[in-house]
């Protein structure tokens, strides 16, 4: 007997987890619970008790990481907000040149908090961002198919950063601009993107995981 079938009423829902690409759904269906709020499938076996408690565990795992990393993606989204960023841009802003600079701060974010102890988390986080950015290209109203070739082109872009960036600290300033002219060749003043950058980095360097884990920066 599958608990994801149950038909419950009169009471809290029962939460069912939709994974597909890199996107994850939570939907919601009513269940059936006792007014003591106990679900009534617990007296039906050992089994399905289990069942229960290792659905329950999975549902508090996930909604926990979404609001763990909402900080740091809500973060690097106020990074992107920054209006001196954009102001020596030859022509209008738009959302791939926002969303260049949202994988460029989280390149640095990367390249900072690497580390075998870090391993899982940023993990988790890479997971978390990616599906986040694809909701929001499916809010821009693109099909299925052109969703795949654009997140596939942003995470080849993203993984680029990463590798031009690894060695940062050895890196010239010549060099350095070089870099960085790769990914924001439009936006004119290579060099004040440089030193933003660099105080960046240096800002990162400070601080600890946790810390962007658990507050909203402003840009």
């Amino acid at each position: 007997m599958s608990l994801s079938n149950l038909l419950v009423v009169d009471g809290d829902p029962k939460v069912f987890l939709i994974s597909f690409l890199l996107l994850l759904l939570i939907i919601s269906e009513p269940c059936f619970f006792s007014k003591k709020g106990t679900p009534w499938c617990l007296t039906t076996g050992l089994k399905e008790q289990f069942v229960t408690i290792n659905e329950n565990k999975i549902i508090y795992n996930v909604l926990y990481m979404k609001q763990k990393y909402l900080y740091l993606y809500n973060n690097l989204i106020n990074y992107t907000r920054n209006k001196d960023l954009y102001k020596d841009l030859n022509r209008e802003d738009n959302f791939s040149d926002r969303l260049t600079l949202f994988l460029l701060h989280f390149s640095f974010f990367l390249k900072n908090y690497k580390n075998d102890e870090n391993k899982t988390v940023l993990q988790e986080i890479y997971d978390f961002n990616f599906r986040q950015l694809e909701l929001s290209i499916r809010e821009i109203g693109y099909g299925d198919q052109s969703i795949n070739k654009k997140m596939k082109d942003y995470i080849n872009l993203f993984h680029s950063m990463v590798s031009e960036i690894h060695f940062w600290e050895d890196l010239s300033k010549s060099n350095k601009l070089e870099k960085i002219s790769i990914f924001l060749n439009d936006f004119g003043n290579i060099e004040y993107l440089l030193d933003y950058f660099e105080n960046f980095n240096d800002d990162l360097s400070k601080k600890t995981l946790n810390s962007y884990l658990k507050s909203v920066s402003n840009p």
